[in-house]
């Protein structure tokens, strides 16, 4: 039986060649491709981490905030600190919340801080209320690429103040809210207002809504420990 020889012949030289171009061609636009979408999901979660970080500091300081109370400390030479005492770019107050996960012998209200350096958001905190002389406070990085921070404070009178407390202003007393203005380099300007707790009342209140004429209020000692009695 004779075997046609148009039907056994196989590729040429140049069919090989022209194939093997293509599949190189498609292979170079599929690894291209592929290349392409590994840079944007690592930027992507380079982005998402940044991000996440953001909130996480941001959250971490109005929740600071909004937990402060009117406990005033003593310093380093036992002088008293008020309760929150704020500038243009710098803060530091008492807060409650202070986890104690193994009941330990020591009070749930932290001392806070919080400052710029080298363009890093930084939280202190103290290890104890009312310090000694070599007390200092531990810091941790909040957020990086911060180019500023800013800070006000409202009064009473609904007025906007760049340092807290203002003069003859009792050390117990906290603003009605702060304002804090974050910079960051890649995120521009974040803004927040947070309403703060009352400070502690100054003159007693009656049962009718009205102050206390006959006697006076008697009121926490505010260097004394949270839960002790006067």
């Amino acid at each position: 039986m004779r075997v046609d020889a148009r039907k056994s012949r196989g590729f040429s030289l140049i069919e090989i060649l022209v194939a093997m171009v293509v599949f190189a061609a498609m292979a170079a636009i599929t690894w291209g491709a592929l290349s392409q979408i590994a840079r944007a999901r690592s930027a992507l979660v380079i982005e998402q981490d940044r991000f996440a970080g953001i909130v996480r500091a941001m959250t971490d300081l109005e929740r600071d905030l909004r937990q402060a109370i009117s406990r005033p400390v003593r310093g380093n030479y036992g002088e008293i600190v008020p309760a929150l005492l704020g500038s243009g770019d710098r803060i530091e107050l008492s807060r409650l919340g202070y986890a104690n996960p193994r009941a330990e012998q020591r009070s749930n209200v932290e001392r806070v801080l919080y400052a710029i350096d080298d363009k890093h958001l930084r939280r202190g905190r103290h290890g104890v209320l009312d310090r000694a002389a070599g007390s200092v406070p531990e810091w941790q990085d909040q957020v990086d690429k911060v180019g500023s921070f800013r800070l006000r404070y409202l009064n009473d009178e609904g007025a906007w103040l760049e340092q807290w407390p203002p003069r003859d202003t009792p050390v117990e007393a906290l603003p009605r809210a702060i304002e804090f203005r974050l910079t960051l380099e890649d995120f521009g300007e974040l803004r927040r207002v947070v309403a703060l707790p009352s400070s502690l009342p100054l003159v007693g209140v009656g049962a009718n809504g009205t102050p206390e004429g006959s006697a006076s209020p008697v009121l926490p000692d505010p260097l004394a420990p949270v839960g002790s009695t006067p």
